[in-house]
């Protein structure tokens, strides 16, 4: 593999520590809706759990942005697992003891959030280190399969089964995943930070100013952004579908969250060439139109929980496709020595609209139904929609190559 220092080892042991850190963050977010419920089924009270699970992303992600680009990204990225490993302890210890209470699982949801952000941003900026630009499609899809696949697929119908052993065995397993995750990323090879006496807000602006001032990563951002609402709505309410609406047990619910991954495991295979075949601009738009029609068919097909596991599998299917445009437009039409700021700018502002989804889920919940829900979502998504259809063309993508090569 090409790239600064790349060699095929270096993304080998990426991949490694995408697998263990993805274990660990996905039994402490399969275990954390399923305490909340176990404390209270109140929709708006769960959904606080999200929210504060969210709000790292709107309020440290420029900063995670300058950290990055400052400081080795892969020594970033293992004290991202330190802090992973402070929250699993601290979830593990109160599980243990019988002294969970809802503001806890706050706590623990912001901090395991918080080591997301600089963590997902920093092995963001390393991928294009340690992969060929033309390997970028592959790269962030096999990385995303891992994350998916260990978040939703693996981890969360064990997490059920472990939190009826005891409510801390999941976190303690994190805690050993998490600790792996950091020893690995330790080994791999990065790029010097390229030192500059500028003040940290100057660099935070200079990032901003570069992902709104290109009018494809704009346009591609301020999508993300109402998907990431819509997407946090349905997400926040998740746990209460499947055991109201679908009346399925911890075990059941682990069962749903795995069809998440199932779509992104099977699109894995043919995403690198559906989006060669059909180019960018086709690819996003088609993902846009199936985030849709999905949010829509969950609404309103009856309450079987194999239809409604079909639809989600077909959802996040096509999310992948999405993802992966989005995060190699990013990391093609990006500067090395910005790219840090403007992955984390793009997630500010992109997924700085999530807690309002939260808690706006929870709301329709109580005042609408569960059901509506998944109807506020597709309208949502309906408006991204039109922007990509408008924005997001063969032409735009062009201009975008144009520029970068200038």
């Amino acid at each position: 593999m090409a790239g600064w220092g790349g060699s095929g080892s270096a993304w080998v042991r990426l991949q490694a520590v995408a697998v263990s850190g993805s274990t660990g963050e996905g039994l402490l977010l399969a275990a954390l809706p399923l305490l909340a419920v176990s404390i209270t089924t109140d929709p708006r009270a769960v959904s606080l759990v999200n929210v504060a699970g969210q709000a790292p992303w709107l309020l440290l992600s420029l900063f995670a942005g300058v950290v990055i680009d400052r400081v080795r990204r892969t020594t970033v990225l293992a004290y991202a697992y330190a802090v992973q490993i402070v929250a699993a302890l601290s979830l593990a210890l109160l599980g243990s003891t019988g002294s969970l209470s809802l503001p806890a699982l706050l706590v623990v949801a912001f901090v395991l959030t918080t080591a997301q952000v600089f963590g997902d941003g920093a092995a963001g900026s390393v991928v294009p280190e340690v992969v060929a630009p033309d390997q970028l499609n592959m790269a962030n899809s096999r990385l995303q399969v891992i994350d998916r696949g260990m978040v939703q697929f693996v981890v969360p119908p064990a997490t059920g089964l472990l939190i009826g052993i005891s409510a801390g065995l999941p976190a303690w397993l994190a805690a050993v995943a998490a600790l792996v995750a950091l020893l690995l990323a330790r080994g791999i090879p990065s790029a010097k930070p390229v030192h500059t006496p500028a003040h940290p807000l100057k660099d935070v602006t200079a990032g901003l100013r570069y992902l709104v001032g290109t009018p494809l990563l704009r346009s591609i951002t301020f999508t993300v952004a109402l998907g990431s609402f819509a997407a946090a709505a349905g997400n926040s309410m998740l746990v209460l579908y499947a055991t109201k609406e679908l009346h399925l047990a911890p075990f059941g619910y682990g069962v749903l969250l795995a069809c998440l991954a199932v779509g992104w495991v099977a699109s894995s295979f043919f995403v690198d060439r559906f989006v060669r075949r059909f180019g960018y601009s086709t690819a996003m738009r088609i993902a846009q139109v199936c985030g849709v029609v999905s949010q829509l068919l969950i609404a309103i097909v009856p309450p079987w929980p194999v239809l409604v596991g079909a639809v989600l599998i077909f959802l996040t299917g096509t999310t992948l496709i999405w993802n992966v445009c989005s995060q190699s437009s990013r990391q093609r039409f990006t500067p090395s020595e910005l790219l840090g700021r403007v992955l984390t700018s793009h997630r500010a502002l992109a997924w700085g609209l999530t807690p309002l989804g939260a808690l706006a889920g929870g709301f329709v919940a109580v005042h609408w139904s569960l059901r509506g829900v998944w109807v506020m979502a597709a309208a949502v998504q309906l408006l991204g929609t039109a922007l990509v259809w408008r924005q997001l063309s063969p032409a735009a993508f062009r201009d975008a190559e144009a520029a970068m090569a200038r």
